[in-house]
C-alpha cells in the first residue's frame, strides 16, 4: 500500500465510529471474531485498546493485522484504524485505487 493510498484511508477513517474494543483481556476468539466480521463488512474498522490492556494500541493493531491479513493504516493515542479489501469486487466499501 503506498502512502498516498494510506493518507486517503485515514480521511475516510475520520468519519468512523469506534466499533472494536480491546480490554483487560487482549486478543482473545471474541475480538479476533468480531474484528473478521466487521473486516468483512466494513473493509476498516476503528478500534480502541482499554487502559486495562497489557498490550499497546500499536501491539495490538500489529497482532490483528498479522492474523486478519489486513493492512495497519494509523494508530493514534488508545485507537487505530486496519483496513483490509473485499475480495469481491462488487462489494467494496472503500476505494483506495484512484
Amino acid at each position: 500500500m503506498t502512502g498516498k493510498q494510506r493518507a486517503k484511508l485515514r480521511g475516510i477513517a475520520n468519519s468512523y465510529e469506534t466499533i472494536l474494543l480491546v480490554g483487560k483481556n487482549g486478543i482473545n476468539d471474541e475480538v479476533m471474531k468480531q474484528a473478521d466480521e466487521a473486516l468483512s463488512a466494513r473493509e476498516m474498522i476503528k478500534g480502541k485498546v482499554h487502559e486495562t490492556c497489557e498490550l499497546t494500541p500499536r501491539e495490538v493493531c500489529s497482532e490483528l493485522c498479522e492474523k486478519l491479513n489486513a493492512e495497519p493504516i494509523q494508530v493514534i493515542g488508545t485507537k487505530f484504524v486496519i483496513y483490509r479489501q473485499n475480495r469481491d469486487p462488487d462489494k467494496r466499501v472503500v476505494f483506495v485505487d484512484e
